[in-house]
């Protein structure tokens, strides 16, 4: 190999570079396109790279939506395995560290939220597959409230139906407060009142004293 040819891992790292570049591309089209009037070239012109470059990397706009979508729970997982306050929901700096990791990755990552919500709508095979991400999330959760509930809290519910609530909960928050506008309460809602207000919700719903 002459030393003006691209070594093997150059031409991983520049792959890797352009993968990056195309799906920040996306977010930004699909921030400001939508999912649905999103195309090919749009992304592939915002993110500097050609056609063929995108194709090497991604089928479609859906497969680099569902690579977001991988990005996004990535993300969320990482901080909350190396978060101190570790996995015990009884603990409030635990359950609040949690909320506090859906909170704000659902604010950083708001272009897939709404893309993901418009590509489930005219194709049930995406819907399907997001679906089942949802449940393996919901897994996770109803195995944090199994634990509580095997040390002698007594939970107001089965774990596996507490969980959905719980994701409910969050998920609902968030739309109504990050993608909706919030409600007509005469002013913003601050992340720390977002985040304290559902850690004590939850809190007392899960493991506070029962009537």
């Amino acid at each position: 190999m002459s030393a003006s040819e691209p070594t093997p891992a150059s031409r991983k790292e520049k792959a890797a570079q352009t993968e990056i570049a195309l799906k920040e591309a996306a977010r930004r089209v699909f921030a400001r396109n939508g999912y649905l009037n999103a195309k090919i070239t749009d992304i592939t012109a915002e993110a500097g790279r050609s056609a063929g470059s995108f194709y090497k990397h991604f089928a479609g706009k859906q497969e680099v939506l569902q690579a977001l979508l991988s990005d996004w729970l990535a993300q969320a997982g990482q901080e909350l395995s190396v978060h101190e306050a570790g996995d015990d929901l009884s603990s409030e700096p635990a359950l609040r560290a949690r909320v506090a990791t859906y909170w704000h990755t659902y604010k950083a990552h708001l272009p897939e939220i709404q893309a993901l919500g418009q590509a489930a709508l005219v194709d049930p095979e995406f819907a399907e597959r997001v679906a089942q991400i949802r449940h393996a999330q919901l897994q996770t959760m109803r195995e944090h409230l199994q634990r509580l509930q095997t040390t002698g809290f007594d939970l107001p519910g089965d774990p596996a139906v507490l969980a959905s609530a719980f994701n409910a909960l969050l998920e609902g928050f968030c739309a109504a407060w990050l993608t909706g506008g919030g409600e007509p309460i005469g002013r913003s809602l601050g992340d720390d009142e977002a985040i304290d207000t559902l850690t004590g919700l939850l809190r007392h719903g899960l493991t506070g004293p029962r009537p």
